[in-house]
């Protein structure tokens, strides 16, 4: 078991109570995603705990690298946002589950031993969210162009009139992740600039 938590009470009574439990070892607690990052090679664990309203690099941007690094690590997010675009975001970065931090102690240990089994645990509110977001987003038969959810996302980021920057705020992300992404529609939608992939989304209704 691994823990990035920012805040010393939250983080405390997280591996307080992985410690107190038959079954469970922890192996990393750390302050920051670059922290994380840094250092969770040296002892990877089966399931990583992740706040998502973190300082510096965010939690969902951390999950995303993390799984491109290590796809079989478990990431879970624990935190008190519960808003459709950090669940989405949050899922679409890779994250194995998700639950709130007013989940009790033994519901938490029973979501930990779950994605270890394979399962997706998520809070019941979070569940029901995940429903609609799934019969509002839901996407053709045959996607065209093959674009990723969050490629989707940015696009009509994009659409809307947003720059890199401020698509970077919105997506929880760096500007340099969204120049990664745009590159990556370029290619699938066979564009060369912003303007060409933005004519092209509307033209298709992409977005």
């Amino acid at each position: 078991m691994g823990i990035v938590e920012d805040r010393d009470d939250h983080r405390e009574a997280l591996s307080s109570l992985i410690a107190a439990t038959d079954g469970f070892r922890l192996a990393g607690v750390f302050r920051s995603m670059e922290d994380a990052i840094a250092n969770i090679a040296g002892d990877l664990p089966d399931v990583l705990l992740v706040d998502l309203g973190l300082p510096g690099m965010s939690g969902i941007e951390g999950i995303r690298l993390l799984k491109e690094r290590y796809p079989k690590l478990g990431t879970v997010a624990v935190t008190v946002f519960n808003d459709d675009a950090r669940i989405f975001d949050a899922l679409c970065a890779g994250a194995s589950g998700y639950l709130l931090k007013k989940t009790p102690a033994e519901k938490l240990l029973d979501g930990i031993r779950e994605v270890t089994q394979g399962g997706a645990p998520m809070s019941p509110e979070v569940a029901r969210k995940v429903i609609a977001l799934f019969h509002k987003f839901r996407p053709p038969a045959q996607a065209e162009h093959d674009l990723t959810p969050h490629e989707v996302r940015l696009l009509r980021l994009l659409v809307a009139g947003h720059s890199y920057r401020t698509a970077a705020v919105q997506l929880g992300v760096t500007v340099h992740t969204v120049s990664f992404h745009l590159r990556q529609i370029y290619v699938k939608l066979q564009v060369h600039s912003k303007s060409e992939a933005v004519a092209k989304a509307l033209q298709r209704g992409l977005v």
